[in-house]
């Protein structure tokens, strides 16, 4: 029930999943609504304080959960060929904006020599900072790879959706319950 199988995903794998997905739509929304606030605004600094934070939480659980991914076997695909080749396209493509939209968060947080704090619980230090116009080029990657995981994130769940209700695979239905195997697809 915790660890992966070929037939379904295990409850650290789905756990690791949904708590990202909610977490980056999360902390896109915050992000969008910062940059409408004003000087004045109370949460002109405590917006920021807190997407980073969270941020930084949300790196370290993907490097775990990628190392997780990397330990654990992958449920066997179920679809057409060009439809599981894309689907393995597409989760490279969420992992590696995933990546360069934190990346770039860092660079744009530490381009003045500060690290990160975390919530005042650690600090991140600032290995990159000083660079030429560093703060508004990752600025720049970040809003435009952060839009681009949303569009690709909404892509993959309305692909889930068409193999649930369109194709009737069980690929939600492993996704939501932990061990779901075809021998038990009959609860389901």
């Amino acid at each position: 029930m915790w660890r992966n199988s070929r037939s379904g995903w295990g409850l650290i794998s789905i756990l690791f999943h949904w708590l990202s997905a909610l977490t980056i739509i999360g902390l896109f929304a915050l992000g969008w609504w910062m940059t409408g606030l004003g000087y004045y605004d109370p949460w002109y600094n405590q917006g920021p304080w807190i997407h980073r934070s969270i941020g930084i939480l949300l790196l370290i659980a993907t490097l775990g959960r990628l190392v997780w991914r990397f330990i654990q076997p992958t449920p066997k695909a179920e679809g057409r060929r060009l439809e599981t080749i894309a689907a393995h396209i597409g989760h490279i493509s969420l992992y590696v904006l995933v990546l360069v939209v934190m990346a770039s968060g860092y660079l744009i947080s530490t381009a003045n020599g500060r690290g990160v704090s975390v919530f005042g619980w650690f600090e991140v230090p600032a290995l990159l900072h000083d660079l030429p116009n560093q703060a508004r080029l990752a600025g720049e990657v970040h809003w435009y790879s952060a839009l681009a995981l949303m569009i690709l994130a909404a892509g993959h769940a309305l692909a889930a959706f068409k193999h649930h209700w369109i194709d009737r695979h069980k690929t939600l239905v492993r996704m939501l319950h932990p061990g779901y195997s075809r021998r038990n697809a009959s609860k389901y």
